[in-house]
């Protein structure tokens, strides 16, 4: 069981990221404040999944299943973030202007991974409530399964992203890989 506490304190935390966006902003700190919303709402997208995804890893080697009950508020933040990420290039960065949008899709690829990525997270956020779990039964576990290849996606978003310094992407597709390979190697355990 977990204390009362730590789902309200999960959610301050996760609400950290956007606090210090809008400080930042206000203070006029970065140059380019929409190039900066747009990468720090994408960084905290990814950072969510990868915490999403994490849950279950940690739960096995922990043994306190309790952890799962943060997962989905983790998965609902990771899609908030992605949310706001989407939103700024549709309006602060192309301003609805859906023509200078399939320019710059064709023109970037990068671009049509993640909006494929936001896409196959959409119908996660709408299912994540009770009713929907109960209205689902076994199917929304199918369901959710789409967190893998968005998780995916969103990473190849990152790397064909990035022109110069790889470092950080290669991160995320290192953890993306470990949390991933944790569940085929556990998969593969448990079958023999």
């Amino acid at each position: 069981m977990l204390p009362r506490w730590v789902k309200p304190l999960l959610f301050l935390l996760c609400l950290l990221p956007l606090v210090r966006v809008c400080v930042l902003v206000v203070q006029g700190v970065p140059v380019n404040p929409v190039e900066f919303i747009t990468h720090a709402s994408g960084t905290w997208a990814l950072v969510g999944l990868c915490l999403t995804l994490a849950v279950t890893p940690l739960r096995w080697l922990s043994g306190y299943g309790a952890l799962v009950r943060l997962r989905r508020m983790l998965g609902l933040f990771a899609f908030f973030y992605a949310s706001l990420h989407v939103l700024t290039w549709l309006w602060l960065d192309q301003f609805f202007d859906l023509a200078a949008m399939w320019r710059d899709v064709l023109k970037r690829p990068f671009i049509t991974l993640g909006f494929a990525a936001f896409v196959l997270l959409l119908p996660l956020a709408i299912t994540s409530t009770d009713g929907w779990i109960r209205r689902l039964k076994r199917n929304w576990a199918r369901l959710h399964w789409l967190v893998y290849p968005a998780s995916i996606l969103a990473v190849l978003h990152y790397l064909w992203l990035v022109k110069r310094d790889l470092t950080q992407p290669l991160i995320y597709a290192a953890v993306l890989a470990l949390l991933l390979g944790a569940r085929l190697l556990r998969g593969w355990w448990l079958r023999r």
